[in-house]
């Protein structure tokens, strides 16, 4: 089983497949009705040059390249092996990537994290992951945020119809023509004198209730029942 996986895996993250599932990605997004709330955020910091951490689920990244507004993003992407079927889309999508996780890599990623902040960079962060549990913050986000004095910004997507995944994260794949909506929260700062842990769960609440903003507005909630529109893999 696990030599199976070893090959799909491969399968998968190859560059014909990559071209193909990329282009399948831009498709979907082109015939969607999508809306943004919060939409003047994200241009806002891009305009000032300031750069921010971008934290969002790890099953709700797939359309998240799109509503990137500036001109370079650097995305955490673990180094395991199921990393590089996402490392190589969202290189497609013309983003810097940088290799880590908490279990292997992590120091290095955050170092080279913090110097990219430091020089006004955005940085994206699947903010649960590589491996869960489901949207549960992870203290990534929150040290980074600390140490650099950067923002951390919630953002999130939901679909109206849609594929789930039955993996670790839910993996939501939006069906062609539905509807789309994207919440990109208020900014998160770290706080004089907050202890690590208190702003790691202002950031998680953040990011859990755009969610189910999110979900709200395309009329799905929670973990939903058969009828929402969502399919199961």
């Amino acid at each position: 089983m696990k030599k199976l996986k070893r090959v799909l895996t491969e399968f998968l993250s190859s560059r014909v497949v990559t071209f193909l599932l990329v282009t399948i990605i831009r498709f979907i997004y082109a015939t969607m009705r999508i809306t943004v709330v919060g939409k003047e955020i994200l241009p806002g910091f891009a305009v000032r040059g300031e750069g921010y951490i971008g934290a969002f689920w790890h099953g709700r990244i797939l359309m998240i390249p799109f509503l990137y507004p500036g001109k370079a993003l650097h995305i955490l992407v673990s180094i395991h092996r199921d990393g590089e079927i996402i490392a190589r889309i969202l290189s497609s999508f013309g983003f810097q990537l940088v290799r880590g996780s908490s279990s292997k890599g992590g120091s290095d990623a955050m170092r080279e994290m913090l110097r990219l902040l430091r020089a006004d960079n955005d940085l994206g962060i699947a903010a649960d992951g590589p491996r869960g549990p489901a949207e549960v913050l992870k203290p990534g986000a929150a040290q980074l945020g600390r140490l650099s004095g950067k923002a951390v910004i919630p953002i999130t997507f939901s679909a109206s119809r849609s594929i789930r995944f039955r993996s670790w994260d839910r993996f939501m794949f939006p069906l062609p023509f539905s509807r789309g909506v994207f919440v990109v929260a208020e900014p998160v700062r770290s706080e004089k004198g907050e202890e690590i842990e208190a702003f790691r769960l202002r950031i998680e609440n953040a990011l859990k209730e755009a969610t189910a903003m999110a979900d709200a507005m395309v009329g799905i909630a929670g973990h939903r029942s058969e009828n929402s529109g969502e399919g199961r893999v």
